[in-house]
This record gives C-alpha cells, structure tokens and sequence, in this order.
C-alpha cells in the first residue's frame, strides 16, 4: 500500500504549453531576434527545430517550469514550420511567416470593426471587405478581460489567421486599414495584434509598478467584472502582459477621450505607460504612433478654459510628441463628427498614422508623416503673425481659414480674420483687437479643421498663450 501511494503521489508529467500568441499561422518579425516562450515541467529539457536553422536550439525549463528561447529570424518569404519536443510533447506549427508585427491598443476607436458599430459606420467596409483575401497578411486579436494581476497568457482570443472576408468584418478597421496597406507597399507580409477596449482609460493600461508611482494601487477587494476598463492596471495584467515578449516592429495607439477632463494627468500617465511597454519589452524605444482625438460635442461647446474643452486633451496629445521619443502622432481635426464620437473616416486615421511609420520607421523619407506645427508668432500692428514647423512646402486651406480668435492683454478673444500668406505663414487680426497678443486655433470641442499643409495633412488646435482664465466675447 505505501509504496502504490508513492506512485500515486508522483507529480503528472505536463506537456509543453505555448502562449495563444505563439501559433501556427503567426508572423515572426523579420530580421529580427524574436523570443519563443513556454511552459513545461520544472527543469524539463525542450528541443526546438527550425525550417530556416540548420542546427536544433535546445533549452531547459527553470525551476518554475518556464522557459524561452531567442531565434533569429531572416528576410526569406518561404513559409516556415517549427517543431518543439520533450519527453511529453511533440508540437508542430505551421505557415510561419517572417514580415512586419505591429501592436494595436486604445479604447472604442480603435477596437471599432470593420463592420463600424450599430448606426455607426466605417466608411469603406463593405469593398475593403471584398477585397480581403490576404494570405500575407495576419490577425490576432486579444478579447476583452480584464485581471488583477499579470496572466502568463492571455484568457480568450482570436489566433492568428489569414486576412479574409469572414474574418476581417469584426477586426479593428485601423488596424486593418494600417496593416492592408502596409503590406501592399512593402510587399512582406504583416502581423496586426489588436488588444483594445472601449471606454479604457489610460491607467488600465499601465502596470502596477508604474501606476503606484501615481497612486495606491490595491485591487484586492474590486470586483474585477464592474467597470473593468477603468480600473488601474487590470487591462495592462490581462491584455498586455501575456503578449510579452512578442518581437513587435512597433505600437499604434488610438485612446484619450476617456482621460479627457484630466489633460493634466494624462501628460504624465501617457508617456509613463509608453515608457512602460517599452522597458518591459526590452526592444529599446520601438516606434509608437498615436492619434490625436477626434472633435466631438461633448455636451455643448461653451465650455473655453476647463478641461471640458477637449481642446486641452489635444494640446496635451500634441505636448506628448515631445515627451515620448520616436513617436508620431496622427491629426484628425478635419474628420469628426459633432454627434459620433466615432469618426467614420478610419481609412483616413489609418493612412495618416501609416505615413508616419512610412517616414519615420521604413525610411521613405519623401512621405511626410508630420502635420503643420504651431512654432512661433509675432505681432506687427494690428496682426499677428503665425510661422509654423513640419510644413516645408507651405500652408493650405480648401475654402479659406476658419476657427481662429485673437485676444488681447484682456484676455477676451474675439472671432478672426486669417489668412495665409507668403504659402507658409498665417496672419491674424480683428477690427475688435487694436492690439492683440494671443491667437487660438480650433479651441472648442467641436470644430472642423480648416488649416493644413500641402500634403493636406491637417494642423492641430493649438494657441499662442497659456492663461487659464481666458474668456470669449459675447456674440
């Protein structure tokens, strides 16, 4: 009896487990050093083959029972296998590819399908959709969980396929959009993981070893299931977390409308939370593109020098440019909608955070990625003078400039005549304002930008002065 209870006792031989994100079908980025990563019995010894490497990688598992192997990978366009053994497994992936992985986060724009919302369209679905068959380009998408602490892997998913009608209706449009034409101009194939949450604010997103920087984290009495998007740290545990190591080229992020009456805050928290995903991947400081929200109502537009103004959300997005490195940021003040708080026009989204990636990442140095950029101003009489960065080739309006004010040392601002002048500066004035000093550009939270450069990117709202009691003239 004792000696069938020592056999009874005797730990169960496991077989190796993979991340869902390690799969057949994956895209390895190319050229790369990417990490393969597991669990398996502690101190188990794992053999992994390569169609690429002449020769076996072998690795032991820790203690633990986890264990991760670093591949090089190459530029070949070859389908590839990998084949991973033990003593209790035999694991075959296949129609691996190497090409470009790109991460997607944010909130409901950009986890906003293909297929738009109810009443809500994206426009261009229903051909982009016809056109989708696309064995060169792959999906992965994390669902929506939320934890409160770090998971291993992630709980419910989509695995990697290939982009095809069936599948890419209920994907994120941008991410689609960004991917599908990154492709097609690179001609490799392209990754797109898409990990988002609608409503989420930023804090969710970061981990608690960040976020406690900021403030007490302790969710060990929270109900993990109500507001789950809210909560610090409970999406970065469930929807970022298991997705490291993952080789990605780089992260696109579309969120803020969440955080947009703590513009403040949100000037520290998301720059930390790109600093954090950055030092957790260990890849150095990877590319990171974002999008400037989108103007909305959002309950009315009297709102001027409070946060309710969304104007203060998007001068910080842009402030963020400075604070973040090797990032971009794409402007959408010409594409919302005063009653949609999601834009339509996500092919547009897309396309102007790939021109980013295109200029900056890929080294297509005659693609601007950069929209006009408040740099300085000067008062001459009556006029202020505005001179911008990023618009090499000059300044452009479709049917004349609108949205600006003009203020003077009383702070009051006043509707303004401007005008572009020379191709590539703008002046400004009021026959109301004799001497003016400040100049605001589209500060409302709802308005359609009017300014761009020649290469119709738009400017975002900005204004000259930085004085928190300033106030509008009655109309």
């Amino acid at each position: 009896m004792a000696a069938f209870l020592m056999l009874w006792l005797q730990p169960v031989q496991a077989e190796v487990k993979l991340p869902a994100i390690v799969s057949s079908n994956m895209v390895l980025q190319r050229n790369a050093t990417v990490v393969l990563w597991g669990w398996a019995d502690g101190n188990e010894k794992i053999t992994i083959e390569t169609s690429w490497l002449d020769e076996a990688l072998s690795v032991q598992a820790d203690e633990s029972g986890d264990w991760r192997v670093e591949v090089e990978t190459t530029n070949s366009r070859e389908s590839q296998t990998i084949q991973i053994t033990s003593k209790d497994s035999d694991i075959k992936l296949w129609n691996v590819v190497f090409g470009e992985v790109w991460l997607c986060s944010g909130q409901s724009n950009m986890q906003q399908p293909l297929r738009g919302y109810t009443g809500q369209p994206t426009y261009e679905s229903v051909m982009a959709t016809a056109k989708a068959e696309n064995p060169d380009l792959r999906l992965f998408t994390v669902d929506r969980v939320g934890s409160k602490t770090p998971l291993k892997d992630v709980k419910e998913y989509t695995a990697w396929q290939e982009a095809s009608p069936e599948n890419v209706w209920g994907f994120s449009a941008v991410a689609y959009f960004f991917g599908r034409q990154l492709q097609e101009i690179l001609d490799v194939p392209v990754g797109m993981i898409h990990t988002s949450w609608g409503g989420s604010s930023v804090q969710a997103w970061i981990s608690k070893e960040v976020m406690s920087e900021y403030q007490e984290v302790d969710l060990e009495d929270t109900d993990i299931k109500e507001n789950t998007n809210h909560i610090p740290t409970a999406l970065f545990n469930s929807m970022i977390h298991p997705l490291i190591p993952y080789r990605i080229k780089g992260a696109l992020w579309y969120q803020g409308e969440s955080n947009r009456l703590e513009p403040e805050k949100y000037k520290d928290l998301f720059p930390a939370m790109v600093k954090d995903w950055r030092t957790r991947w260990g890849i150095g400081d990877f590319p990171f593109y974002y999008v400037q929200i989108a103007p909305y109502m959002y309950g009315g537009n009297e709102a001027f020098s409070t946060a309710e103004n969304s104007a203060f959300i998007r001068e910080v997005q842009l402030e963020c440019l400075d604070l973040i490195p090797n990032s971009g940021m794409a402007v959408t003040l010409d594409i919302g909608e005063p009653d949609c708080i999601h834009p339509p026009k996500k092919k547009e989204v897309a396309e102007r955070l790939l021109f980013n990636a295109l200029n900056q990442t890929y080294g297509f140095s005659n693609i601007d990625g950069a929209s006009p950029e408040y740099a300085s101003h000067e008062v001459k009489d009556s006029t202020i003078v505005l001179k911008f960065d990023h618009a090499e080739t000059g300044l452009y309006a479709y049917d004349g400039l609108k949205g600006f004010e003009i203020a003077g040392e009383d702070k009051v601002f006043y509707p303004a005549d401007a005008k572009i002048a020379n191709r590539s500066e703008i002046h400004v004035k009021s026959d109301k304002v004799a001497e003016p000093v400040a100049v605001r550009y589209a500060w409302r939270n709802w308005v359609v930008g009017t300014l761009y450069d020649t290469n119709l990117l738009p400017a975002s709202s900005f204004r000259t002065d930085d004085w928190e009691d300033a106030t509008q003239a009655e109309e």
